[in-house]
């Protein structure tokens, strides 16, 4: 029997005998498998580059090939984006909130594969970025194509791009609980029964495929020996008010130099000078090679010499005020490496680093608290490194909830969550006043594209403007006399709208409507009189169909009261909205993605 036969037959077969509840159970399942198989895959791919790289070369010949190694691992990950994948691969979360958000659930094919082929190279040759977000891209883009093999609407899609981000999370670090609410609170999905099964379902699927190929290993092995103390409180406020402002201080700077790395138009002029910039930062500061998850583990465990020991100037490293400034330098510069990494066409995600420089933060700051006369008794220097990425997360990708449940999950017990809240909440609401959109969702928030919880704001975001845009009006020229609008637009036209429009560039001039002529077009000894400039109006409002976003021109139907509205593209004329056309367009796509 033919492939496509078979196909077809399957499909049968299933809307006969499964329900639809039932079937996105069972993708549910699927989806959380392939993101834990994609999170296997792309975390063994790293490890076997960096064990090959940093176990051979550098041990064996010189340290100094930690300079050439980003600049192999960029051209390496240029090439195969030029000649084998032949699309751009980009950042893992934001493609898969743009996918949501203006491409209905859409991911496209090369997606499945863009971020295995190039993410282990990138992190391997020592990009300064993380895994969860190519890991989360690759499930997700799985997770889409199947639900499109399988005819799924929208919100099915949505619904299983969600699953593959709770599988992806839930596989790498072995936390099913923060990896549901992950899915919830970054890709905003509703929060109900029909989702929550299958979010379940596909994190539990995911964190078995992990125990399958990984056993008991996880990425931050650390059990809370430090119990907390009601009179540390004070400390954890402050410790939430610095990761505030290290998280402003890490949105601002990957935000600059994303924009410094924009400037430069030739790819090759990007990698280079990528490439030696990251080979200079890692030749001087080793532990910003790759992910960073060792240098984690020394600072949870108390040992910040064994992360230190590299440091180019040799200095004593039992002087503590001397393993501080050390420790602050790698927050400082580890989002430069990061927007480096990322700006001279590396492909990895920001989960990683962010968790990176919490844990320093949180280690750094109880250090100076311990260090000076402030405090009588000692704070648990572990206990705010882990508070620390919880804080960073907060902030940076505005997800409080995830980081409290991650660090939880993580710690294997609820001891620090009053800690985790305070200082995340602190953390989450400071920087939200500087920045109302995360790393993740600043390019689409900024466009006003991005899915919120907010019900109508979402329906406003998923409706296409060009499916509400009418064409069926008759055109008439500024020139053009009373007799001719009359016999060539009036008497053919079924709308009581014409757009006067100049013939040379087809640019809107203004509108003439049924009223403004309806006393005189009767007059035939006026109709070679009177033009069609003379008659016409200003619209009360105009839509620039590249400029205005669905809201927008919600709101300009509401100020103007008017029942339609001209929509040009670069001032030149497309066609009319009307407010009834908007309006039914709204409900459907309302209907759509609440059933």
């Amino acid at each position: 029997m033919p492939a496509k036969s078979l196909y077809k037959s399957l499909l049968i077969w299933r809307a006969k005998h499964i329900s639809h509840k039932q079937f996105v159970y069972f993708l549910s399942i699927l989806v959380g498998f392939t993101s834990g198989v994609g999170a296997v895959v792309l975390k063994n791919l790293t490890h076997f580059i960096q064990h090959l790289l940093e176990g051979r070369l550098v041990q064996y010949y010189h340290h100094a090939f930690y300079f050439l190694f980003p600049i192999i691992g960029f051209t390496l990950v240029y090439l195969i984006i030029k000649y084998i994948i032949r699309n751009k691969v980009s950042h893992g979360i934001p493609s898969t909130l743009f996918a949501i958000a203006k491409r209905k659930g859409v991911m496209k094919q090369y997606q499945m594969f863009g971020s295995i082929l190039t993410a282990p190279i990138t992190v391997g040759f020592g990009g300064s970025v993380g895994l969860e977000g190519p890991t989360v891209a690759t499930g997700a883009a799985i997770s889409s194509n199947i639900a499109r093999m399988f005819h799924m609407n929208q919100k099915t899609k949505n619904l299983l791009i969600g699953c593959a981000a709770a599988g992806a999370l839930s596989s790498i670090f072995k936390a099913p609980i923060a990896a549901i609410v992950f899915a919830i609170e970054v890709f905003s999905l509703d929060l109900t029964i029909a989702s929550m099964l299958p979010l379940l379902l596909a994190s539990l699927s995911a964190i078995m495929t992990s125990y399958f190929f990984f056993g008991s290993d996880i990425l931050l092995p650390f059990r809370i020996e430090d119990h907390f103390k009601a009179s540390d409180l004070p400390f954890y406020a402050i410790l939430g008010i610095f990761a505030a402002f290290t998280s402003i201080y890490f949105t601002e700077a990957y935000e600059r130099i994303q924009k410094l790395f924009k400037k430069i138009d030739s790819p090759i002029k990007r990698l280079l000078v990528g490439g030696a910039a990251i080979g200079v930062l890692i030749y001087f500061i080793p532990p910003l090679y790759g992910e960073g998850f060792d240098v984690m583990n020394n600072l949870i465990a108390g040992k910040p010499e064994k992360a230190l020991v590299n440091n180019f100037l040799h200095l004593d490293l039992n002087n503590v005020w001397i393993v501080i400034g050390l420790l602050a330098g790698l927050v400082f510069f580890k989002i430069i490496a990061s927007a480096i990494t990322f700006g001279a066409g590396g492909v990895g995600g920001i989960f990683a680093p962010t968790l990176f420089m919490g844990s320093i933060m949180g280690n750094c700051i109880a250090k100076v608290l311990n260090n000076t006369v402030l405090i009588n008794n000692q704070i648990s220097e572990s206990n705010f490194t882990l508070v620390g990425m919880a804080g960073l997360m907060a902030g940076v990708l505005h997800a409080p909830l995830t980081a409290i449940f991650l660090i939880a999950e993580l710690t294997g017990g609820y001891e620090l969550f009053i800690p985790l809240m305070l200082t995340a909440t602190i953390s989450f609401a400071i920087t939200k006043y500087f920045y109302p959109h995360s790393v993740y969702s600043m390019e689409l928030g900024r466009k006003g594209e991005l899915i919120t919880h907010d019900k109508d704001h979402a329906v406003l975001t998923l409706m296409d403007i060009n499916k509400v845009i009418e064409t069926n009006f008759i055109p008439v020229n500024p020139e053009m006399t009373l007799g001719d609008i009359v016999h060539k637009a009036v008497v053919k036209s079924s709308r009581n709208i014409f757009p006067v429009i100049r013939s040379k560039d087809q640019t809107l001039k203004g509108i003439i409507l049924l009223d403004d002529i309806r006393q005189v077009m009767f007059d035939q000894s006026l109709y070679d009189e009177i033009k069609a400039e003379e008659v016409m109006q200003n619209p009360p409002e105009i839509i620039d169909i590249e400029r205005d976003k669905m809201t927008d021109i919600m709101k300009k139907f509401q100020d103007s009261n008017a029942w339609n509205l001209p929509v040009v593209r670069n001032n030149v004329y497309v066609g009319f909205i009307s407010k009834s056309k908007l309006l039914t367009a709204y409900r459907r796509k309302l209907i759509n993605i609440t059933h």
